[in-house]
């Protein structure tokens, strides 16, 4: 089991906790641990959820089949658990994964692709309007978004796919290459060169932190956390 699932509980009481309906099924939401973003529901029953826990990887309950299915068998798209729980009512599991490839069946990064627009409110095209985007920080989280459904996808082309494809000591390369650059823009005082410096650096931090599946929440939090210490005079 993957050291980063805990369990408080056995999986025989975990059980007694969950509400199964009547075919002895609950279903599970599976959510991007890094971005937050939901990937996909699917159904677990009481053998999927043990092999889920027991292998670090997701395990599912097909209704169609009537089978188990350990998701990315057959197209190498598994999903690493990082963490499990259950709702307050115990009909529903959220669980929390490190995708290896995309969540569905049609190369999609999430199976929630088809949007429905709603009267009153833009578009996700057009969501730089919206009340959550209109935080100057949002493109932060637009891009990590992004870069994730990049190591995901990897569309050929696409310079982040090839910093994934060539592995971490390239983007620390490139980390250390763009911090040096912005060095030399600072001490040139030029604030033009400076601006283009820093965006490329921090896009680079931010490819260097899903490689690491390290969330920028993390970074935030910790960031809170020291604002928030008591100094020290």
């Amino acid at each position: 089991m993957s050291e980063d699932i805990k369990q408080d509980l056995s999986l025989e009481q975990v059980i007694e906790h969950i509400r199964w309906d009547e075919a002895g099924l609950v279903p599970s939401i599976v959510q991007d641990s890094t971005t937050k973003q939901v990937l996909m529901m699917a159904y677990m029953n009481r053998e999927s959820l043990r092999l889920t826990l027991e292998s670090g990887e997701t395990w599912f309950w097909s209704r169609s089949r009537q089978e188990l299915w350990h998701k990315g068998t057959t197209s190498g798209n598994i999903q690493s658990v990082v963490s499990v729980a259950y709702d307050c009512d115990g009909d529903t599991l959220l669980v929390q994964v490190n995708p290896k490839g995309p969540a569905c069946h049609t190369g999609e990064y999430t199976c929630f692709y088809n949007e429905i627009t709603v009267e009153g409110q833009p578009s996700v095209s057009g969501q730089e309007d919206t009340p959550a985007l209109s935080d100057r920080f949002a493109v932060l989280a637009e891009l990590e978004e992004i870069i994730a459904k990049r190591e995901v996808e990897r569309p050929e082309g696409a310079y982040t796919t090839y910093l994934f494809d060539k592995g971490v000591d390239k983007i620390l390369k490139k980390v250390g290459e763009e911090a040096s650059e912005t060095i030399i823009a600072a001490k040139n005082r030029d604030n033009d060169e400076l601006r283009l410096e820093v965006s490329d650096l921090i896009y680079h931090l931010l490819v260097l932190l899903q490689e690491r599946k390290l969330p920028l929440d993390d970074i935030l939090d910790e960031l809170s956390r020291r604002h928030e210490r008591p100094r020290r005079d």
